[in-house]
């Protein structure tokens, strides 16, 4: 098995490079970016020390599939996907904030209600609910977006307008879209026997001033999702959900003794254990997707993905 760990390409026209935790991102002249789905898996802020085959072709697919289900929402930053693992798009400026969105009291809003908060960036949460209750409606909760190394931080409309970090025109637009394609994201969520509890936006703006929805959408990695089957039993219960995410990971990590804290080091990753989260993210793929997952030749990993970036970017 190979895993995409690290790439470092010199694509024709290349001025740039930025590794994220996940992505490795290239800058095509002025106007295209070349972004690469590693197979890096991050959890509590660290990279962990093995790659997992296929992850990034599920995550880029994912993205690639609600890129092009919402794109009568929004306009999007893709213009193609030459390879399993890459996507070609538009270079847009950043907003400084996340639109993260939320259906359900779970997660971050769990945490904070659970310690007596009732409001949540700006936002109040109605007294009387439990962990995984949904919300009324849905509540925008955004974040800051970090520089590397930091960590985002929740912010509220309020200090978003105040601290002039989104104009309000846009800032509204921005929210506008979030709720439209959150809406469209639990409804095909739904048609899967799903509950997308949860999920975060990003978005960018063009040249001419078009705001467009940029990096991954709905995927494992930035959502939440619970299995519709049994949810209300399991509530009423007070049991714990079921998730469609990467939160086993997690699991894993705690019950080894790790937590991304000082002096913790990571557990063994055996081949066992990589070859279980590689069939798990296969099978997170058809569960969201309802599509038979394609494993992508791996016998030339590297020389793939140049060979099917340069040709795309000749034709575009």
């Amino acid at each position: 098995m190979t895993a995409l760990e690290r790439s470092e390409f010199n694509f024709t026209g290349q001025t740039h490079v930025y590794h994220g935790k996940v992505r490795d991102v290239y800058s095509i002249g002025e106007d295209k970016l070349v972004m690469i789905a590693s197979d890096r898996i991050s959890a509590f802020d660290v990279i962990l020390p093995k790659g997992i085959p296929f992850k990034g072709q599920v995550l880029n697919q994912i993205a690639s599939h609600f890129l092009d289900a919402t794109s009568d929402i929004v306009p999007n930053w893709k213009l193609s996907t030459p390879d399993p693992v890459v996507t070609i798009g538009h270079k847009a400026e950043p907003f400084k904030v996340e639109m993260v969105i939320r259906g359900y009291l779970s997660g971050h809003a769990w945490r904070t209600y659970r310690d007596g908060v009732r409001t949540l960036c700006g936002v109040t949460m109605p007294e009387g609910l439990k962990e995984n209750d949904a919300f009324p409606e849905p509540i925008i909760t955004p974040t800051t977006k970090a520089d590397q190394g930091l960590h985002d931080e929740d912010i509220s409309r309020e200090d978003i307008l105040a601290k002039d970090i989104v104009s309000e025109d846009d800032y509204v637009q921005l929210e506008k879209y979030t709720r439209a394609l959150f809406q469209r994201g639990q409804e095909m969520a739904s048609e899967r026997g799903l509950i997308l509890v949860d999920t975060k936006y990003e978005f960018g703006k063009l040249p001419d001033g078009t705001i467009v929805l940029i990096d991954e959408i709905h995927t494992p990695d930035s959502s939440r999702y619970f299995y519709q089957d049994g949810y209300e039993e399991r509530q009423q219960k007070g049991e714990t959900q079921k998730q469609l995410s990467k939160e086993f990971v997690r699991q894993w990590l705690i019950e080894n003794g790790f937590q991304g804290k000082e002096g913790q080091q990571v557990p063994e990753m055996t081949e066992v254990f990589v070859q279980s989260v590689s069939n798990r993210y296969i099978e997170l793929y058809e569960k969201v997707t309802g599509m038979r997952f394609a494993k992508a030749d791996l016998s030339n990993l590297v020389g793939r993905i140049s060979q099917n970036v340069e040709s795309a970017l000749k034709n575009l």
